[in-house]
């Protein structure tokens, strides 16, 4: 009969306690040789990230210029699509013989493309890249408000802006109510 730890190992669990031959190599990897800890990577890819002073399942900074990339290929294809479309519907009314109808499933692979033509080009300008990327790095180490600030700061704005109202509305009262009295309308 399996015991419990048997089936755990099994079904693809680590046993609950590392048998001897682990606990001798964990030891033999952070035992301290000089009093230098000794690190160990699984990978070259780990060790130019460890370098780098990042996580290596982590962008960085760098997750947010790949996403500018993105929306601005999904927004160039967008705005293309609008245009040939355009284009081609005022070709169509000028020579309805030759052009057909404008067909989606032509105009959208064609922008798409234009989208990541553009996208590509301005990733491989080197000046461009990196000033997408120091901006990123700098939008990296802005700090965002906690929700208390933020509920507090919206509370404050509500409350000045009701003020403000009440305050330039009594002010037109008045002053339509001296006019008034002034020029006797």
């Amino acid at each position: 009969m399996a015991t419990e730890e048997d089936i755990k190992t099994e079904k693809g669990f680590p046993p609950p306690h590392p048998s001897e031959d682990e606990r001798e190599r964990a030891d033999e990897l952070i035992a301290p040789k000089d009093g230098v800890v000794a690190v160990v990577h699984d990978s070259a890819q780990d060790l130019e990230e460890a370098d780098e002073g990042s996580a290596p399942a982590q962008l960085g900074a760098k997750r947010y210029v790949y996403a500018g990339y993105f929306a601005a290929a999904i927004g160039i294809a967008f705005l293309s699509s609008k245009f040939i479309e355009l284009v081609w519907t005022r070709l169509q009314m000028w020579k309805p013989q030759y052009v057909g109808e404008p067909h989606g499933e032509m105009i959208m692979p064609i922008a798409g493309a234009i989208g990541v033509g553009v996208a590509w080009y301005y990733w491989r300008e080197q000046r461009t890249r990196e000033l997408a990327e120091e901006v990123a790095s700098e939008l990296s180490k802005v700090t965002w408000p906690s929700k208390d600030e933020v509920m507090s700061s919206t509370a404050v704005v509500i409350v000045t802006t009701i003020f403000s109202t009440i305050f330039f509305a009594l002010m037109d009262r008045f002053w339509s109510f001296l006019t008034n009295l002034v020029y006797g309308t």
